[in-house]
């Protein structure tokens, strides 16, 4: 008896295990086609030559890719802005007039390290931008305006600071 009870406990947790990790294989496998979506329509590259343009400063981009993470998961975000600044080869971008802008899209540019860390923290700004600070909403029950005025403060200050002690690194070194 002890051994049939063993086994169907296992079948339990087996089936329960593929039912959460294949519903967030379709979740991801969703978000990811969205954003392959609108790359395809040709939004995410309008999005990045109008931040190229109108901006042209990776630090101030990827600031903003941070506070949008507060509200949009980090995941699709991530993946949009792969979408609208593809990989440049340091090659190509040596012989374009642009070459320092340029040299930040190269494989571990500045651009890709500081989206890393702006897409991972921007989520704490708000408690809803993250999985993490839901999941804490509901079982500590803390509510937004909570959150808004005793923590979101720091969390900027941290994110702000992150991002300014990391500028000054790349002026120093």
């Amino acid at each position: 008896f002890n051994k049939l009870q063993s086994l169907l406990h296992e079948f339990y947790l087996y089936n329960r295990l593929f039912f959460f990790g294949f519903s967030t294989i379709l979740f991801f496998f969703g978000i990811l086609m969205a954003v392959a979506a609108l790359e395809a329509i040709g939004l995410l590259h309008q999005l990045s030559d109008l931040l190229n343009s109108g901006i042209h400063n990776v630090y101030i981009i990827t600031g903003i890719i941070g506070f949008l993470s507060s509200v949009i998961d980090n995941v699709p975000l991530v993946a949009a802005a792969m979408g609208m600044y593809p990989l440049t080869a340091p090659a190509t971008a040596g012989g374009i007039p642009e070459t320092a802008y340029l040299l930040n899209f190269v494989s571990d540019g500045n651009f890709w390290k500081l989206l890393a860390y702006c897409a991972g923290t921007g989520g704490s700004i708000l408690i809803i931008g993250s999985a993490a600070g839901v999941v804490v909403m509901g079982l500590e029950k803390i509510s937004f305006t909570w959150y808004m005025r005793h923590i979101s403060w720091i969390a900027i200050t941290g994110f702000l600071a992150g991002i300014g002690i990391y500028y000054l690194q790349n002026l120093i070194f």
